[in-house]
């Protein structure tokens, strides 16, 4: 059984992070302002000026990655770092950061990953055209897409158009869409998400066509959810969400299709959505290579909380409800490796491609004394248990799995802008409002993960 579960040699372990939360160099080498640099300090998070400055430290960050054994490191292009207003001249300037930062990872054995856009509107265009509710924006974006990808095609094999995409079909997309003005209504974020549908099967089919080598993937925010009884409406509450917020965007993915129950809802509800057949035809013919998707923890729903005025895309905003059989962190977040292992078996098993979990951690508050290396030996015992969950869907279940992507392994800003909310394998010494001196400590999991990829995982 031991020599059964032997890793595959070309296996892919890495680490995540978003050009907001990561780089900083706000406004430097015509970088343009994005919606995120209008966003201030609060008493519990950063603005996003500085970040962890990975601008200016990359190849520090890089020999860090190297030094644990990862070999892959997916980063996002800033849009409006490469194009400031979002639809105008491309700053030569910017893309030659990321050819130094993509250049350095292959000098060091990393592949790299690129994801095209992690929720930073560039501000210009987001006034302009209010984001992704308009058509132009799309445009915008896809042109923005096609110049990257042309550009870095011969050194960038894996390609994510939008990260968590089922986002769109929350109400976060009025937040990460760059819609700043309008009613918050459920015409305009079904509008929103199709839009985004409609640019991932843009940039998808361009690869496709023009980059045949290439692999392109669709990347939803998971989440395992679980009735709260076997009463039979609290499994259709689950079912219902799970149609819509995690089955419709992946048959879109892998099928080529929209849910039946969603188009239905549209229909029944008369919610206004610019969806037409052409689009309908373009998403069938833009398939993705891989499922990618991000993990967290689980949710439990309780029918009780909801009713028939609330979609189904939003029920995880009112359902969920305490798990008394798992532990959590100190933001509530439980910790569930059985449900990654559930995730990545069902995707599987549902679409036959490859799927590959590109965001996984746990976030911790942790304080550095100075000079010991931070025990968290409670993110070693979420990670060691969330691997040993993907080996089972790999080795028991049959799922075919591309690699195993943490999230933060470097500290970053939380997604809400928070220091405090440590998720990564490395300290950096930096508070919310405090920016001190930013060096890199390596904690007591880096020293794990160091251990355990040195064998590429099979100890595990």
């Amino acid at each position: 059984m031991k020599n059964k579960r032997k890793m595959p040699s070309n296996f892919f372990w890495g680490n995540s992070v978003s050009s907001m939360q990561s780089e900083g160099a706000w406004n430097e080498a015509g970088k343009g302002k994005s919606v995120y640099d209008l966003r201030t300090a609060t008493k519990t998070s950063s603005d996003w000026k500085i970040a962890i400055d990975e601008y200016h430290r990359y190849e520090e960050d890089l020999d860090l990655l190297k030094n644990m054994h990862l070999n892959m490191y997916r980063i996002q292009i800033s849009w409006s770092r490469v194009n400031p207003t979002g639809d105008g001249d491309f700053n030569s300037a910017g893309i030659a950061y990321y050819d130094r930062i993509i250049n350095a990872m292959l000098k060091r054995g990393i592949t790299p990953m690129v994801c095209l856009y992690h929720f930073d509107m560039p501000l210009a265009l987001a006034k302009k055209e209010n984001g992704f509710i308009s058509k132009r924006t799309v445009a915008a974006f896809v042109r923005f897409a096609k110049k990257m990808i042309d550009h870095f095609a011969d050194r960038v094999q894996y390609w994510l158009t939008f990260n968590e995409q089922n986002l769109y079909f929350t109400k976060t997309a009025f937040r990460i869409s760059g819609y700043l003005k309008g009613e918050q209504t459920l015409s305009a974020m079904y509008t929103i998400f199709h839009h985004t549908v409609l640019a991932h099967s843009l940039i998808t089919a361009y690869i496709h066509q023009n980059y045949p080598s290439l692999n392109v993937g669709g990347m939803t925010a998971y989440t395992e959810v679980y009735p709260a009884s076997c009463r039979p409406k609290d499994t259709m509450a689950v079912r219902k969400f799970c149609e819509f917020q995690y089955n419709n965007l992946n048959d879109i993915f892998a099928e080529g299709h929209y849910s039946p129950e969603v188009l239905q809802f549209i229909k029944n509800y008369q919610i206004k959505i610019d969806l037409n057949a052409e689009d309908l035809k373009l998403i069938e013919k833009s398939k993705v290579d891989f499922l990618a998707f991000s993990y967290y923890r689980s949710e439990v729903f309780s029918s009780d909380k909801l009713n028939t005025k609330i979609p189904p895309n939003l029920f995880g905003e009112k359902a969920s409800t305490p798990n008394e059989f798992l532990e959590t962190n100190e933001w509530n977040w439980s910790i569930d490796s059985l449900g990654f292992r559930n995730v990545l078996t069902a995707l599987y098993n549902r679409y036959g491609i490859p799927v590959f979990p590109v965001e996984n951690g746990i976030g911790l508050k942790e304080i550095w004394n100075g000079h010991d290396p931070i025990n968290d030996q409670q993110r070693i015992d979420y990670h060691r248990a969330h691997i040993k969950a993907m080996k089972d869907a790999m080795f028991i279940d049959g799922a075919k799995v591309l690699g195993y992507l943490g999230w933060g392994l470097i500290d970053i800003l939380s997604s809400q802008g928070d220091m405090e909310k440590r998720y990564g394998t490395v300290y950096v010494d930096r508070s919310n409002h405090d920016l001190r001196s930013l060096q890199r400590i390596p904690k007591k999991s880096f020293y794990w993960f160091k251990s355990l990829l040195e064998k590429n995982g099979d100890e595990l």
